[in-house]
């Protein structure tokens, strides 16, 4: 894609982006189609021998990539590699707060750690993230922040209370910056994914947390029956959204009806996330 510069901000081409949660999944697919479309990436991630294999592959295959440990509740730590980013490149065009868990189960069966951990990650991550990239953007006069949210952000989710508020909190933070943030030069989009295959399925992924009656066997059918897709065409689709400046990007695109039944009737919304509900449970008994 070739360069297009809107008051500094370059898409994609020449970009430098930094993404939280890029050593696997939705950061890693995102951190290697930035590659392609000509964007030096940053993948930053608690993870560090993933995300250096990963910054490795991205250089092999002709693309400007490094590889950065970072704990995204660590708002020190979060800073000083923006810092060292523009400092580096000379330039912050992107910042994808993306690294998230899932925490997931029967709320009577969480405890308070749960809300904490999950906050901490998905909630203050995202915050961190945009508390440090956000000033040097408004210096610089532009720059694009990308949270990624989900449809549990958009809809009611049963069996994952803790998760679905960080969520709608995520689009909501999101939404109220990008409105303040225009007359800065810098945008702000959120991304809701619908089901991607990524590590976040199995019990929450590697930091995550799942305490549900299912087995692995019932959440794998749960999932396939929602055809997710591959994290690599949720990136793909994801930042053609993010070129053309979206607010709130869903993909897969049949998600939206969901998002839209919910706007329409909230009330209907939940009864169908009851019902919905309903039909694992007896399926599972």
């Amino acid at each position: 894609m070739s360069a297009a510069v809107t008051k500094g901000l370059r898409v994609f081409e020449g970009a430098t982006a930094v993404i939280t949660g890029g050593a696997s999944g939705i950061g890693k697919a995102l951190a290697g189609d930035l590659a392609t479309r000509g964007c030096e990436v940053v993948l930053a991630d608690r993870q560090v021998e993933l995300g250096e294999a990963a910054a490795a592959a991205i250089r092999e295959a002709g693309g400007k990539a490094t590889a950065a440990e970072m704990d995204v509740t660590d708002f020190a730590g979060v800073q000083a590699l923006m810092q060292e980013t523009l400092a580096r490149t000379g330039r912050l065009d992107f910042v994808f707060n993306n690294a998230g868990i899932g925490v997931g189960g029967p709320l009577e069966r969480l405890g308070v750690d749960d809300w904490n951990l999950t906050i901490d990650v998905n909630l203050r991550g995202v915050a961190n993230g945009v508390q440090a990239a956000y000033p040097m953007m408004v210096e610089q006069g532009f720059g694009h922040i990308v949270n990624t949210a989900s449809v549990a952000g958009l809809v009611s989710m049963v069996e994952g209370v803790p998760y679905a508020t960080t969520k709608h909190a995520v689009v909501g933070l999101t939404t109220s910056l990008r409105a303040e943030a225009a007359s800065k030069g810098v945008r702000a989009s959120v991304l809701c994914p619908g089901i991607v295959r990524t590590p976040i399925l199995e019990k929450g992924g590697r930091f995550g947390k799942n305490v549900g009656d299912a087995t692995t066997e019932q959440e794998r059918e749960f999932y396939e029956k929602r055809r997710p897709i591959s994290a690599e065409e949720f990136a793909r689709r994801s930042l053609d959204g993010v070129a053309k400046n979206r607010a709130i990007i869903v993909v897969p695109s049949s998600w939206r009806l969901g998002w839209w039944l919910n706007r329409l009737s909230p009330s209907l919304g939940i009864y169908l996330a009851r019902k919905d509900h309903e039909s694992v449970l007896k399926s599972r008994s």
